[in-house]
C-alpha cells in the first residue's frame, strides 16, 4: 500500500464518539426526569426512559464488545442511525416538531459530515430530513399542561421543519467542504514532513560518507605504498606481479569511489553547516540544477545588496529549491532569479519564461492538490505540492510569499520577502 493511501478510508475515533453519546443520554435522562418529577409534567415517562436505556445499552456495547479504537465507516453509520432514530422517537412522544429539542435531531449528521465519507453523510442527511417531515405531521401532543396552553400558528408550524432542513443541508455542506480541505492539507503536511525527514537523513548519510572517506584514506594509502614496494621486490615473478597490479588497481578504484563519496557530501555539509548569505543559498541551489537541466539560469544580485549571513536552515534551502525547481520545470528555456536586499528587507524574485499559472487556479496558488480545468494544460501541471511545501517551509521561517503571473515575462513569478531582523533570528 502506498504512503497516504489510508487517508482514503474514513473512520471515527471510538472514545470521542462514546463520550459524546454519554453526554447525550445523560442529558436526556436529566431533562426527562426533571420535567416529570420537579415540574410535574404528565407524559409517557416509562416509554421515554426505556428509549434512553436503549441508548445507554448501545453505548455499553461499543465499550465492551467493540475492541477497535477506530470505528469503521459502516459501524459509525449504524450507530449514528441508532442515535437519530432514538432521538426521533423521544421527540415523537413529546410533541414532535413543536418540541424545542427538535434542533438536536440534526446534530448526528453534522457531527459525521467532517469525519465520514460523502455517501454516508448523504444517507444520514436524507434520513434526518425524512424524520423531520414525519415528525411535522405525526407526533404525540406536548406534555400536560403544555398541550392545552400552547397553540402554534400553522405558518410557524411548517416554518420550523423548513428552517431545520435548510440548516441541516447548509451546515453539512460546509462541514463536508472544510473536512475535505482539512484532510487534503493534512496529507500534504504529512508528505512535507516525510520529505524533510528524508532530507535530514540524506544529510546525515552524507556526513557519515565523508567521515568514512576521510578515515579510510590513510589505510588505503598505506596499502598502496606496500603494494608498490612488493611489486618492486617481485618484478621478476610474473604470477605474483600480476596479482600485485590487480591489488594496486583495486586500491586506486577504492580511492576514486571514496573521493566521489566525499566530494558531494562535504560540499553539502559545508553548505548547510556554516552561516551563508541568501545569495550563497541561491547559487548553490542553481549549481545543483545546472548539472541536470538544459535550461539557462540568470541570477542577478543587486550590487547594493546587504549580504547578511544567516544560520543554517534546511527549511529555507528546501523551500527555495522547490520554487526554483518549479520554475525550471515549467520554463521554456530561461529561469530568472533576482536578489535585492537593503538594511531592512531581503527579496528573492523567481521568474520563468513558461506559460504561467492557469487563470482558474491563480487565486488558489499555494493550496495542495490543485488541478486546472483547462484540458490542454492538465498533463503538464502537477498537484501543487511543490509550491505548497515551499510556501509552508518558508512561511514557517518568517517569509512573506506572493505567487502571480509575471508582469514583465510570459511565465510565473514568485516573490519572497523577509525582514532582515527575522532572517537573523532564524
Amino acid at each position: 500500500m502506498k504512503f497516504f493511501e489510508t487517508s482514503k478510508f474514513f473512520s471515527l475515533k471510538k472514545s470521542t464518539y462514546i463520550n459524546l453519546r454519554w453526554i447525550s443520554v445523560i442529558g436526556q435522562l436529566i431533562t426527562v426526569n426533571t420535567v416529570y418529577f420537579i415540574l410535574n409534567f404528565q407524559f409517557d415517562f416509562l416509554y421515554l426512559n426505556l428509549v434512553i436505556i436503549f441508548g445507554i445499552l448501545s453505548n455499553l456495547y461499543l465499550i465492551y464488545f467493540n475492541n477497535k479504537t477506530q470505528l469503521s465507516e459502516r459501524t459509525a453509520l449504524v450507530f449514528l442511525l441508532i442515535d437519530i432514530f432514538q432521538l426521533s422517537f423521544l421527540i415523537f412522544l413529546t410533541g414532535g416538531i413543536t418540541n424545542p429539542f427538535i434542533i438536536f435531531l440534526i446534530i448526528p449528521s453534522i457531527f459525521a459530515s467532517s469525519n465520514l465519507g460523502f455517501k454516508t453523510n448523504l444517507l444520514l442527511v436524507i434520513v434526518s430530513i425524512i424524520l423531520i417531515i414525519i415528525l411535522t405531521f405525526f407526533y404525540s401532543p406536548l406534555p400536560y399542561p403544555l398541550d392545552n396552553e400552547f397553540v402554534l400558528n400553522p405558518y410557524i408550524h411548517y416554518a420550523i421543519p423548513i428552517s431545520l432542513i435548510i440548516a441541516l443541508v447548509f451546515l453539512n455542506y460546509f462541514a463536508i467542504t472544510f473536512g475535505i480541505q482539512s484532510r487534503l492539507r493534512k496529507e500534504a503536511l504529512d508528505k512535507m514532513q516525510e520529505v524533510m525527514a528524508k532530507e535530514h537523513e540524506l544529510l546525515s548519510l552524507g556526513g557519515q560518507a565523508a567521515a568514512a572517506a576521510h578515515s579510510l584514506g590513510t589505510p588505503l594509502s598505506t596499502i598502496k605504498i606496500i603494494t608498490q614496494e612488493l611489486m618492486q621486490q617481485f618484478k621478476d615473478k610474473n604470477e605474483i606481479l600480476k596479482d600485485m597490479k590487480l591489488l594496486s588497481s583495486q586500491v586506486e578504484r577504492c580511492n576514486q569511489i571514496l573521493k566521489r563519496l566525499s566530494i558531494n557530501p562535504t560540499i553539502e555539509d559545508d553548505f548547510i553547516d556554516k552561516d551563508l548569505a541568501i545569495s550563497d543559498y541561491i547559487n548553490e541551489i542553481v549549481k545543483s540544477f545546472k548539472e541536470i537541466s538544459q535550461k539557462e539560469f540568470i541570477v542577478n544580485v543587486d550590487q547594493f545588496s546587504n549580504p547578511i549571513k544567516i544560520t543554517k536552515s534546511i527549511e529555507i534551502v528546501y523551500g527555495l529549491r522547490n520554487f526554483i525547481g518549479n520554475a525550471n520545470k515549467f520554463a521554456r528555456g530561461k529561469v530568472f532569479i533576482t536578489l535585492k536586499s537593503d538594511s531592512y528587507m531581503t527579496e528573492v524574485n523567481i521568474e520563468d519564461d513558461g506559460d504561467g499559472y492557469p487563470k482558474d487556479i491563480l487565486s488558489k496558488i499555494g493550496e495542495p492538490y490543485l488541478k486546472t480545468l483547462k484540458s490542454p494544460e492538465k498533463s503538464k501541471l502537477g498537484l501543487g505540492l511543490g509550491i505548497f511545501i515551499g510556501k509552508t517551509l518558508l512561511e514557517k521561517n518568517y517569509a512573506k510569499i506572493q505567487c502571480r503571473n509575471s508582469k514583465t515575462r510570459s511565465g510565473a513569478e514568485i516573490i519572497i520577502n523577509w525582514k532582515n531582523k527575522d532572517l537573523l533570528s532564524i
